[in-house]
């Protein structure tokens, strides 16, 4: 069901948006707000490298969700844990988790953010020990597995860019987002490619790296990249792959490790070294041989039938520093960091850059400002790592063949298409591509312009809000006995129709009409928790086994009313009404329903005596009312039906003392089997004279002498000893009235007959309000 009026959802980046690098999203709706990875810039150092956190608050923010471990996306998460305001959750999958600790411990010796820094040094971020505490903080959670948090649910999905990778679905009150991160469509030697989640997404943020270009198939980069290495090192040159310590380092080395294998006679049968070259080399290579169960099918029967990890290579060594590599002859060497800035890879870089048989090959995305993108440029010289005023000549082949694992054009607009999100936010792209992107989108999608399912394409930059408006939508999830309910009804209306089908005549077409209603109706209680944004629809026997918070209250409805009548008057409305009545509380006896509490002189006549008790009954077995003097109190449990009931019974009370029946009620002898005590009987003792006096009084008004009121009893036998008679003679016209039972018992003209009626019918309406 919707809910009136629109709620914005609010995007708004704190970094990674038209650039490559330091990666950090905010998104809020109702209230929620979840921030989107935290990474650093590469090309930056220090507070430079940092998204741009001083433009938020951090400590609105609930969640934080890291889609995977590499630098540019995971690095600054330890300085919002510990050096700002953030008081949010933390979460990423369990190889994330283990290799990231790995990494950024590197990351924090290799820039010199750690304990040796010098004071008030701007590469200061964070120390090895915020690392370590923030750690400890961090949750994970498993693939396809849903996470709710205060309302906010999410599910991981698997991404394919590196191992433990994921996509990020978000929902919020019904509204549905999903978060690439960096992903990757194409099945590798060892990660499973990007999935697309079964539920669909409202908006789309999603990266745009690679922009409109297209990537060669993965065959022929395989063997242009083996064939490169080959071609170099039979010349005797070595070949560098400056690579991340985790992701593509390993793909490439199941590509090297089996070319090697199956070339062993032409590369020297081992006399032609690959090195891999990190610091932790070991340490994040046990995170993959121990997670291989989360990699693609290839792999898993690979580990099963052979018995053996793939990922413990034959012909690939390990270097932790250069002082252990011995530099003779012709070599591989993949090392990292990918981008070249500092670390093993530059130290090589600068070693061997001046070599002209030597060969740099960048098989990673390469960001603006790092020298791997410097460097493809092939400039005459780099400078130096430990002193900028010195150059290095640059005289070694430099070639890119791309193993980045990231969507190209194709790939991407294809997952697009089927997500079909309306809204889609561009991230984690440079400028110019990011914009091709966009222009391609839209006109994949111009046919769909102007109508309710148009595409709308944002490529925001950093700190520019993007702001979308919803209709907000609640769906209520039936639970317990309920959804048997459903089913079995389904199942029989399904029943119903094939019975139907089977039925029917084979020569006639049955119309819509014909057809059974397919509709299910169910009833339940619908229990809201406006926090979490639940709805569960429960039926009432269920409640307090899926909802034991729940309280139940019964609510008492109470109105007191003032009444100018008698109480005998009002019991007989009420018994009129209603038939089912239990007297409670008769005080002064009216109702007779109740046993006297003697009964040894039942022959005596009660002696007459003003009402001041109290009359209590119960009306259709809930609704209670109270008579005291003239304030009647009804009470009742609040209901469709009660409240119905109650509220005639507020109708009689307010106009009971003007209603013609009282009138006549409280005018005439009782004709019935029991003692002549009755209410009846004792309102015409107390009141009957009086107001019979008031009606004469009126037809004295009338016909002046004409009239006589005789208050003697009367002669005939066939009279009660009580009534009262008037006479109206005009002339030979005669009427004979009966004041008693207000009616006229003889008149022999018809004109002077209709004359006394209607002035008995005025008169019951002038003295009945003075009951």
């Amino acid at each position: 069901m919707n809910e009136q009026g629109n709620t914005p959802f609010k995007f708004f980046s704190l970094g990674g948006s038209n650039e490559v690098g330091r990666s950090c999203h905010i998104l809020q709706y109702k209230g929620k707000t979840i921030m989107l990875d935290a990474g650093v810039h590469p090309a930056y150092q220090g507070m430079a490298s940092l998204p741009f956190y001083d433009e938020f608050d951090l400590s609105t923010i609930d969640v934080l969700l890291i889609s995977h471990f590499h630098l540019d996306h995971a690095a600054s998460l330890p300085y919002v844990m510990q050096k700002t305001n953030f008081k949010g959750r933390v979460f990423m999958t369990h190889p994330t988790k283990a290799i990231y600790r790995w990494l950024l411990r590197d990351f924090v010796r290799v820039t010199s953010i750690g304990v040796n820094s010098t004071i008030g040094n701007d590469d200061n971020i964070y120390t090895d020990e915020d690392l370590a505490e923030s750690f400890d903080k961090i949750e994970t959670v498993d693939y396809h597995s849903t996470v709710d948090v205060d309302g906010i649910k999410f599910t991981a999905f698997h991404a394919g860019h590196v191992l433990g990778a994921a996509m990020f679905q978000i929902e919020i009150a019904g509204l549905r987002v999903l978060f690439t991160g960096d992903y990757s469509r194409e099945m590798d030697r060892h990660l499973n490619s990007a999935e697309v989640p079964s539920l669909p997404s409202d908006v789309l943020i999603v990266e745009s790296t690679f922009g409109t270009a297209t990537h060669e198939p993965r065959l022929n980069r395989e063997k242009n990249l083996t064939q490169l290495i080959h071609s170099t090192v039979s010349r005797g040159g070595r070949v560098l792959l400056p690579v991340f310590a985790l992701g593509r380092a390993q793909e490439i080395m199941l590509i090297l490790d089996e070319y090697w294998s199956q070339h062993a006679e032409e590369l020297g049968s081992g006399q032609v070294p690959i090195y891999y070259a990190s610091n932790l080399a070991k340490k994040c290579m046990s995170v993959f041989q121990t997670y291989v169960n989360m990699m693609n099918d290839d792999i898993r029967r690979k580990f099963r039938d052979s018995q053996t990890n793939p990922f413990i290579f034959k012909n690939i060594s390990y270097l932790r520093n250069l002082e252990e590599f011995q530099d003779f002859g012709p070599s591989v060497m993949l090392a990292s960091p990918g981008m070249l800035q500092s670390g093993l890879s530059r130290d090589v870089l600068e070693k061997w850059c001046p070599d002209e048989k030597n060969l740099v090959l960048i098989t990673g995305y390469s960001i603006e400002g790092t020298m791997a993108k410097f460097i493809m440029l092939e400039p005459d010289t780099i400078p130096s790592i430990n002193n900028p005023e010195v150059t290095v000549p640059r005289r070694c082949n430099v070639e890119e063949i791309s193993f980045a694992a990231h969507v190209d054009f194709q790939e991407n607009l294809e997952f697009i298409e089927k997500i079909s999100a309306n809204n889609i936010i561009l991230v984690h792209g440079e400028s110019n591509p990011m914009g091709r992107l966009k222009s391609a989108i839209l006109s994949n999608f111009t046919a769909l312009k102007g109508t309710e399912n148009e595409v709308h394409i944002f490529n925001p930059r950093n700190c520019v809000e993007v702001e979308l408006e919803f209709k907000g939508i609640k769906v209520a999830k039936a639970i317990g006995n309920i959804v048997d309910e459903v089913g079995k009804e389904g199942l029989d209306n399904l029943l119903g129709n094939k019975n139907e089908e089977k039925e029917s005549d084979d020569t006639t077409e049955p119309t819509i009409e014909d057809k059974p209603n397919s509709d299910i109706v169910v009833s339940g209680i619908l229990v809201s928790d406006e926090k979490n944004f639940d709805l569960n629809l429960v039926s009432l026997s269920d409640l307090r086994e899926h909802h034991s918070e729940l309280s139940t209250t019964v609510l008492r409805e109470r109105q007191t009313v003032y009444v100018n009548c008698r109480k005998e008057l009002i019991y007989w409305h009420i018994n009129q009404m209603f038939g089912d009545i239990d007297v409670l509380v008769d005080d002064d006896n009216i109702t007779h329903s109740l046993k006297p509490k003697s009964e040894e002189k039942t022959d005596v006549k009660p002696q007459e005596t003003t009402e001041t008790g109290k009359l209590v009954l119960r009306i259709m077995g809930d609704i209670r009312l109270s008579l005291v003097d003239n304030t009647a109190v009804l009470e009742w449990t609040q209901g469709l039906v009660s409240d119905t009931v109650a509220d005639s019974i507020i109708a009689i009370l307010m106009s009971v003392d003007s209603a013609p029946a009282s009138i006549k009620m409280s005018s005439r002898s009782c004709n019935h089997d029991h003692d002549h005590s009755n209410q009846i009987e004792e309102l015409n003792q107390e009141s009957d004279v009086w107001k019979i006096k008031q009606v004469s009084n009126l037809f004295k008004e009338q016909f002046g002498d004409s009239f006589t009121l005789l208050l003697e009893k009367s002669e005939s036998t066939e009279e009660s000893e009580d009534d009262i008679f008037g006479a109206v003679t005009i002339g030979k016209n005669n009427a004979h009235i009966n004041f008693s039972k207000m009616k006229i018992e003889e008149c022999n003209s018809n004109p002077l007959k209709g004359r006394v009626e209607s002035l008995l019918r005025i008169g019951a309406d002038l003295v009945a309000p003075l009951c």
